[in-house]
């Protein structure tokens, strides 16, 4: 196996998703309190992943499954998520309940929650990867899917480990629930505004 694709995988994998690193970071402080959060948030972020990977060897393929034009509009997916968590969270402080609470009784994200977020986050991710895969040939982008998989075990990693040190776990405690809120909407604007979507 060619070391020379591993490292340019390792470092397109790196730089095409480091802010997920946060989002992650902030998922896992949300289902810290709950049993199987932290099983859903690696499925969840495996799926989106995996649906990232696949609209990109099939565009590298040929097949257009996600036309260019649609990606900007992705960013719906973050915002709906972001506005539900903050509606969420007005509503739990308007009723006197803490996040603790909340945590408790929700259990953090579902895994489709994790999945739609990493996939419209990396939408724009797609467009890096087709040349790359198309030039690469079927061995070469076999090299890369593997590598990436494994790397979203690291950022998986990387995110809990974040949200777990006790300077950052307790500030996440404090403010995740108005943090996350914010990153999503975020996130999303900045899709939709950078991909021109509703002539933005």
């Amino acid at each position: 196996m060619n070391l020379g694709i591993i490292g340019q995988a390792a470092g397109l994998f790196a730089v095409t998703n480091i802010d997920d690193i946060l989002i992650l970071s902030l998922f896992f402080a949300q289902g810290a309190r709950h049993r199987h959060s932290t099983r859903r948030i690696v499925i969840g972020q495996y799926l989106g992943f995996a649906a990232i990977l696949a609209v990109a060897v099939a565009a590298a393929f040929g097949a257009t499954f996600l036309p260019e034009a649609a990606i900007p509009y992705l960013g719906l997916l973050p915002l709906a998520l972001g506005l539900k968590a903050a509606w969420q969270a007005w509503k739990n402080h308007r009723n006197g309940e803490d996040a603790d609470e909340e945590e408790a009784k929700e259990g953090g994200p579902s895994p489709l929650e994790v999945a739609a977020v990493t996939f419209a986050n990396g939408g724009d991710n797609i467009g890096v990867y087709v040349p790359v895969f198309a030039t690469a040939g079927v061995g070469g982008m076999s090299v890369y899917a593997v590598v990436f998989l494994i790397l979203v075990a690291v950022w998986c990693f990387a995110g809990k480990f974040f949200a777990t040190r006790p300077v950052v776990a307790k500030a996440l405690s404090r403010w995740g629930h108005i943090l996350l809120p914010l990153v999503l909407i975020a996130i999303g604007l900045l899709i939709l505004v950078e991909g021109g979507a509703f002539g933005l």
